[in-house]
């Protein structure tokens, strides 16, 4: 197996492939079967950026044989690709043609984000409820008195109970899961405070009192709400970004057999002692040793050194470079 020349190999006791483009065999892999001889692949186009973009790609890649369909998400920068048979199409070659890079795109990296879909939901429920409230409450403190003011407050209260029965969910499922295994949390403290808060208000509220504080117990969870869902936001764009990373990693390699029949398996068949031809420009999926070829690695994603390292029979190498 070799990473110096095109066309030369180096061979690894133990290591992998990934080329600059990947090969059929690791689109075969990456792709999704949806039944009837369809199968759909997903990459990553990051230079797409407009409408004329959208349409030079999907008729490029719709005119190739075997090719269903293409569709471009814009937002998404993401390339679905249906296609028929047991030949993968080339339509990652079709893309660099067209001056579009492109890179393989694990379905579940396009998954819906439902946890950021729910706490948005939560959000626009508490700031709906937290509105309305204090538009009532106005009155109240501007000096209603008697039955006007007990109305307000009734009103305030039904209000108040699906915004926190609904939106405080977030913060009471999580209390209580933490109560239940013997442990604190910091939505402890927000469950307790906000369910004193309404429970206090409701028992002024039955009881005439003058003063009752819906307005400050769902206010306090819309601004927690907020706040709660810029950090879900900021952590899932690191998450991404560290996504993006393992989308470089390799998803298969070459192995060569005892009796020099080559076969390309999922990296998660490769066993320790099997030996694997790496091309060139190919990534190392496993740590190895090398028993036959040498070569300049790139280890700038493994240990940051942008240098590439000379590497010949009988050195280790790392997974990744």
């Amino acid at each position: 197996m070799s990473c110096c020349a095109p066309g030369a190999e180096m061979a690894l006791d133990l290591g992998s492939t990934t080329s600059v483009l990947p090969s059929s065999q690791e689109i075969r892999l990456a792709s999704r079967s949806l039944g009837d001889g369809l199968r759909q692949t997903d990459l990553s186009a990051p230079t797409v950026h407009c409408a004329a973009c959208i349409q030079t790609i999907e008729t490029a890649l719709g005119k190739l044989d075997r090719v269903e369909s293409a569709r471009v998400n814009l937002s998404t920068k993401r390339v679905s690709v249906r296609w028929r048979g047991d030949e993968v199409p080339p339509f990652v070659v079709a893309l660099g043609r067209l001056g579009y890079q492109a890179h393989l795109f694990p379905s579940e990296v396009g998954d819906k984000d439902r946890t950021l879909s729910d706490l948005i939901r939560a959000v626009a429920v508490a700031g709906f409820a937290a509105g309305n409230i204090m538009l009532l409450s106005v009155s109240v403190w501007s000096g209603a008195e008697g039955a006007t003011r007990d109305l307000f407050h009734w009103v305030s209260a039904l209000i108040a109970i699906p915004a926190l029965a609904f939106a405080g969910g977030i913060f009471f499922r999580s209390a209580w899961n933490a109560l239940r295994h013997g442990r604190m949390n910091m939505d402890v403290p927000i469950a307790v405070g906000v369910s004193l808060a309404y429970a206090m208000s409701l028992y002024e509220t039955i009881n005439h009192g003058d003063h009752a504080y819906f307005d400050a117990s769902v206010s306090l969870l819309f601004f927690l709400l907020i706040g709660r869902t810029l950090d879900h936001f900021m952590r899932e764009r690191a998450r991404t970004a560290v996504k993006g990373l393992s989308q470089l990693a390799a998803r298969g390699a070459m192995v060569l057999r005892g009796d020099g029949a080559r076969d390309y398996l999922p990296v998660g068949e490769i066993e320790p002692g099997m030996q694997l031809l790496i091309a060139a420009g190919e990534r190392i999926p496993v740590d190895g040793k090398i028993f036959q070829g040498a070569s300049d690695l790139d280890c700038s994603l493994v240990s940051g050194e942008s240098t590439p390292r000379s590497v010949a029979a009988g050195e280790p190498v790392q997974a990744g470079v």
